[in-house]
């Protein structure tokens, strides 16, 4: 059965329908499925998920990778991160979260609109959201991961936010060391520019990044641009 649209454009009509109807989102997201011929919103998502591109993407993921992950907001790259940890999990692997963004309810529920219980997740998997994340912090907590684990940064922009921290382009030429060091996979959700103009290209590119501060993107091994649905996965080097 063809869904009508993304997964992450039915999430937000289902979270829209939450807060006009004052109903709980676990019922709106059913309600949703139902609509796209699902008796469940687990349904939907697991139909889904058999041609998810976090699968195509996990699949070309090596250890060493430095990933850098670009959408504007609404475009499904927090969806695509929780869902590339959930299938390194599924695999018997290690996946970690760091986010300036997320609290614990709001993972939770986030999860459980893809279909995923981390409570389920056990040891193979940790989330931290602590203010003073950055490379070093990171790199110090990283000391036993496994080769072939994933470390989700969430997201890069906001590894430049304290001045007490090293620039950004220090802090990426220390994790893509550790990480070819480590054979860790490590993936960073970016900002892109408002200014991208989709009308004249299909997805944005590393021109559309926006950074504060100076950044050789080159330093990234392979890039991942979403929008609108569409998904294009390059390899830098």
């Amino acid at each position: 059965m063809q869904l009508t649209a993304p997964v992450y454009r039915l999430e937000r009509q289902a979270k829209k329908l939450s807060r006009t109807s004052g109903v709980p989102l676990h019922e709106a997201l059913n309600t949703i499925a139902l609509q796209q011929g699902f008796n469940s919103w687990s349904l939907l998502t697991a139909r889904a998920s058999s041609s998810s591109p976090s699968k195509a993407l996990l699949a070309q993921l090596e250890p060493g990778d430095l990933v850098l992950l670009g959408a504007r907001p609404g475009h499904g790259k927090t969806l695509l991160a929780l869902e590339l940890i959930a299938e390194t999990v599924k695999a018997g692997r290690l996946s970690l979260l760091f986010s300036f963004e997320f609290n614990e309810q709001d993972l939770l529920e986030r999860f459980q609109a893809l279909g995923a219980d981390p409570t389920t997740f056990g040891t193979q998997f940790q989330f931290d959201n602590a203010d003073t994340i950055c490379a070093d912090y990171i790199i110090s907590l990283l000391g036993s991961a496994a080769a072939g684990s994933l470390v989700v940064v969430d997201y890069l922009q906001l590894l430049d936010q304290r001045r007490d921290n090293p620039d950004i382009e220090t802090q990426i030429r220390s994790l893509r060391i550790f990480a070819k060091q480590r054979g860790l996979i490590m993936v960073f959700l970016s900002q892109i520019h408002r200014t991208f103009d989709p009308s004249s290209r299909t997805c944005p590119g590393l021109g559309d990044v926006r950074m504060p501060n100076p950044l050789n993107l080159s330093l990234f091994s392979r890039t991942c641009f979403l929008n609108d649905g569409v998904v294009e996965i390059e390899t830098m080097n």
